[in-house]
């Protein structure tokens, strides 16, 4: 049984149930010992509502996404909906799968060519004639263009593809290609934090699921703490201020912050990483230990707008101790009150902007 008809078996049920007040799981039992005549097609019915709960319950425990619509092909590729249906029918490059309501729908594959020929598009080939290329010249012209090393959207590209099919090699691959000519900071800012953004947007859009996310994400947090550890095991040469870098309770969004550890240690000074999710009091602490203590940390999506004023403060009266210093960054900061803020409670509009500040 298609999954359509699994949805239409729902509207007969919620239909019938309008009608004669049914309960589809009581009033199988009911159906049953009256022995009424429409009980076959009642349980029907009924059964087909229990695959369709279980194919739902199926996708969400899986949370993996397969199949694509043309709206997710355009998010990730960057073709107009519209661009990509012209190509099809005029050029016959994707072959959609249809719904019984003639809608399209994409496999992996499909996203793969897709992406491929939009590289090439960008390269100066034209539509026309990559839609007479055979199947397997088109990955062959992009290896090409990889071999050149000169494209900064393939590296895009194929780490869209390594978080789509969850492919660790390709991951690895595609940024050992990029380390070779790069620095890690410029691998980073060129090619991470740009893919970084866009994950928000695809995640938003409901294009990638969380396993994507957070597929990709661990990989990337993964490469940070790499090179992090290599600028840990030299010792600080700058020694008149310490780096405690953590996360509000319940904020989560840690990648931002690694990266900003990295540069840190990188200009000579001692960090102390305490991660996600942690109370002012647990940040309290440090004082008894250190001091010229600079408290940064990300607000993503925590403190909630309507608390965050009340947060900055009792982080002001708890750590502003002494010659303390407190940077705040992340979106959730365009809600903070400025008008009355201690001075040594920094905000910063961006990751660049408080790199910066970091002599």
């Amino acid at each position: 049984m298609t999954l359509n008809s699994c949805e239409l078996s729902v509207k007969k049920v919620k239909s019938y149930r309008k009608k004669t007040s049914f309960n589809p799981i009581k009033s199988v039992c009911y159906y049953k010992l009256l022995n009424i005549d429409h009980f076959d097609k009642v349980l029907k019915v009924f059964s087909d509502f229990i695959l369709f709960l279980f194919i739902q319950q199926f996708k969400m425990v899986n949370n993996i996404k397969t199949v694509f619509s043309i709206k997710d092909l355009e998010n990730l590729s960057g073709i107009k909906a519209h661009t990509i249906r012209i190509w099809e029918k005029r050029y016959n490059i994707l072959e959609p799968m249809r719904t019984d309501t003639n809608i399209r729908l994409y496999n992996l594959q499909n996203l793969q060519k897709l992406l491929n020929i939009t590289l090439l598009h960008e390269y100066g080939y034209k539509i026309s004639k990559i839609a007479t290329y055979p199947e397997d010249k088109i990955p062959q012209l992009v290896r090409e263009i990889i071999s050149k090393k000169n494209s900064q959207n393939y590296a895009i590209t194929s780490f869209k593809m390594a978080m789509m099919n969850f492919d660790q090699e390709l991951f690895f691959n595609t940024f050992d290609w990029l380390i070779s000519e790069k620095s890690f900071k410029e691998v980073f800012k060129e090619h991470f934090l740009p893919l970084l953004k866009e994950l928000g947007l695809l995640w938003q859009s409901e294009t990638i699921t969380p396993a994507n996310e957070h597929f990709m994400s661990h990989l990337i947090k993964q490469k940070i703490l790499i090179y992090t550890e290599s600028l840990q095991i030299l010792k600080p040469t700058k020694t008149d201020r310490i780096f405690v870098l953590s996360l509000p309770l319940n904020e989560i969004h840690q990648i931002g912050l690694l990266y900003l550890q990295y540069e840190i240690l990188s200009r000579g000074y001692k960090t102390i990483y305490l991660g996600e999710s942690m109370p002012i009091e647990n940040l309290q602490d440090l004082t008894r230990h250190f001091e010229n203590i600079t408290f940064v940390s990300f607000m993503t999506v925590q403190p909630n707008r309507t608390v965050i004023n009340q947060y900055v403060k009792s982080m002001g009266q708890k750590l502003l101790l002494k010659n303390n210093e407190i940077w705040l960054m992340g979106s959730m900061v365009e809600h903070i009150d400025q008008s009355n803020l201690h001075e040594r409670i920094r905000i910063f509009d961006s990751m660049e902007e408080t790199i910066e500040e970091i002599q």
